[in-house]
C-alpha cells in the first residue's frame, strides 16, 4: 500500500463536497502536471491512503483521510472546451490527462503547515519542502503513521 497527499482547492472540491458526493467519492479532475499524472497512472492502487489537503485558501492543511477508490482513467475535462482544464492537444484516442476516484473516509480538524513543520519527524515530508508545488506527492509510511496515528 502506498500513501499520498493530494491537494485540492476548496472552491473546486472541498472535503465537505467529497463527503456529500455519492459514496463520499469524487473524481480527481484537473491534474495538469506530468509527474502527478504518472503517479496516478503508474503507482496509485485502489486502497492506497490519501491525506486530503486544502490548498490556495485561508487555512491550508490536511483536512481529511481518504483512499484511492479506482484505477486511473481519462479525465473528461481535457476534452470539454467549456472546462478550465480543456487541452486542445489531447485526443480521446490518446488522452494526455488522467484521474482517479478519491473516497473520503473522514474529516479531520485541519492540520496546518505550521503544525506539520513543528514536528521534527515530519521534516522531510514533501509538502514542507521549499518550492514543492505538486498537487500529488507520495507520503512515506513513517509520515503517514505520524500524521494519522495508524
Amino acid at each position: 500500500m502506498n500513501h499520498w497527499l493530494m491537494k485540492s482547492e476548496p472552491g473546486d472540491c472541498s472535503v465537505d463536497d467529497a463527503l456529500a458526493a455519492p459514496n463520499s467519492t469524487v473524481p480527481w479532475v484537473g491534474v495538469r502536471n506530468y509527474q502527478a499524472r504518472n503517479f496516478m497512472r503508474d503507482t496509485m492502487r485502489v486502497g492506497d491512503g490519501v491525506l486530503f489537503y486544502h490548498s490556495s485558501c485561508a487555512l491550508p492543511g490536511i483536512v481529511g483521510i481518504a483512499r484511492i477508490a479506482s484505477t486511473s482513467r481519462a479525465d473528461p475535462t481535457q476534452f470539454d472546451p467549456a472546462s478550465p482544464y480543456y487541452d486542445l492537444a489531447s485526443k480521446p484516442e490518446a488522452p494526455r490527462w488522467l484521474l482517479v476516484d478519491v473516497q473520503v473516509l473522514h474529516k479531520v480538524e485541519t492540520i496546518t503547515l505550521p503544525m506539520l513543520r513543528a514536528r521534527p519527524e515530519l521534516a522531510d515530508l514533501l509538502v514542507l519542502k521549499k518550492g514543492n508545488r505538486l498537487s500529488i506527492t507520495p507520503v512515506a509510511l513513517t509520515h503517514w503513521q505520524a500524521i494519522t496515528g495508524v
